[in-house]
This record gives structure tokens, C-alpha cells and sequence, in this order.
């Protein structure tokens, strides 16, 4: 669960920066696009290189989802009964980790259904990415889905980060205010830099 979590971490920030490239306007960003199909050539053919990465991505979801499956299963089976003290200890975050996951989960489906095969986006074209993310946030439900679904990975990420820490042994006593502050900045990064772009389409900044 660590390792595909930080593998999906990695793609998390590198794929907020190339987010904000929307900012330079429609020529960077289709640009952008464009050349991630293209990375390789002619050595690669077509598209390869993102298609190895999107299987890269798929195979560290499915482990993240099965080992969470697993961890659940076995943490039932080292204690079947309820605790008697039913205050609750754990931090928002740690409680609604598996919802968040499933939130997350559900969002990708309508994220790939939105804006690669462009299913659901009423007012898509193809390869026109740029005008595409503009029409997805001119609408309020995909404004709601996307900012929702962006406060649920902040979450998720603030104390997947520091789990995952913990799993790979860096945890030590004295680092443990550098990673909690780590995991906190990152979530806060991550989140702040998704959630800017259909702010800047709602207010006008890009269009």
C-alpha cells in the first residue's frame, strides 16, 4: 500500500504542474497535450509512452485498493469485538481514509469519462484539451464534483503520506514534526494547486 501510494503521489504532482500550465494559455496547454503523445518518437510509436503510464497507474490503484482491502480484513480479524471506549481517538482524516478512497475511486471513472473520452463532457471536442477543462468547469456540477473529490485527496494524502512514511521506516521520534509538517504542506500544495483551476475558469482568469 505505501509504495503504490507514493507511486500515485509522484503522478499526483507532476500531473498538478502540468494543471497549471492552463494558466500560460489554450497554446502552452494543447501543446503540452499534445507532446505527452508524442514523447518517445519515433523510437516509440504513437501514444506508447502514455499508455505505459497510464498502465503504471493502473496496476499501483488496483494494489492500493486491494491492500486496503487487505489491511481492512485482517485488522477485523485481529479483533472481531468493538473496543468498549467509544470515544473517538483517531483524526477526521484517519476515519474517513477508506471513504475518501472510495470517493477518490469514483472520481476517476467521471474524470476519464470527462476529459479523455470525453463521454460526459456535453460541449467536448477532440484534441482540444484546453477549451475541454474550460467547459468542464462551466458548469456547476463539474465544479462540485472536482472540488469535492480535491478536498477528499487532501485529506487522504495528509495522512496516506505520513502512513506510508511510517510503513517504510523513516518514522523516527525525531523526525516526526518534519514529516507531519511534510504531509501537511504536501496535501495543502496538492489540493490548493487542483482546486485552482476551475477557480480560475469560474472567475474568469482562464477562458
Amino acid at each position: 500500500m505505501a509504495v503504490s501510494g507514493l507511486i500515485m503521489l509522484l503522478y499526483l504532482v507532476v500531473h498538478m504542474l502540468a494543471n497549471l500550465k492552463i494558466f500560460f494559455g489554450a497554446a502552452d496547454f494543447n501543446g503540452y497535450a499534445h507532446w505527452l503523445r508524442t514523447v518517445g518518437e519515433p523510437f516509440l510509436h504513437h501514444e506508447w509512452f502514455l499508455w505505459s503510464a497510464r498502465l503504471v497507474l493502473l496496476a499501483a490503484v488496483t494494489a492500493h485498493a486491494v491492500s486496503a482491502y487487505q489491511l481492512s480484513r485482517l485488522d477485523r480479524a485481529a479483533r472481531p469485538q468493538r473496543y468498549v471506549h467509544r470515544r473517538r481517538r483517531a483524526s477526521y482524516a484517519t476515519r474517513t481514509m477508506r471513504w475518501g478512497g472510495v470517493i477518490l475511486g469514483l472520481f476517476v471513472v467521471w474524470h476519464v469519462l470527462d476529459l479523455t473520452t470525453l463521454t460526459v463532457n456535453e460541449r467536448a471536442a477532440p484534441g482540444r484539451p484546453y477549451e475541454n477543462v474550460v467547459a468542464t468547469f462551466s458548469t456547476w456540477y463539474g465544479n462540485t464534483v472536482y472540488l469535492a473529490a480535491m478536498l477528499a485527496l487532501g485529506l487522504h494524502v495528509r495522512h496516506g503520506f505520513w502512513s506510508a512514511a511510517q510503513t517504510l521506516g523513516a518514522g523516527r521520534a525525531r523526525r516526526d514534526r518534519v514529516l507531519k509538517a511534510t504531509a501537511n504542506v504536501l496535501a495543502a500544495v496538492l489540493t490548493l494547486g487542483f482546486v485552482s483551476v476551475p477557480v480560475g475558469v469560474m472567475t474568469g482568469l482562464v477562458g
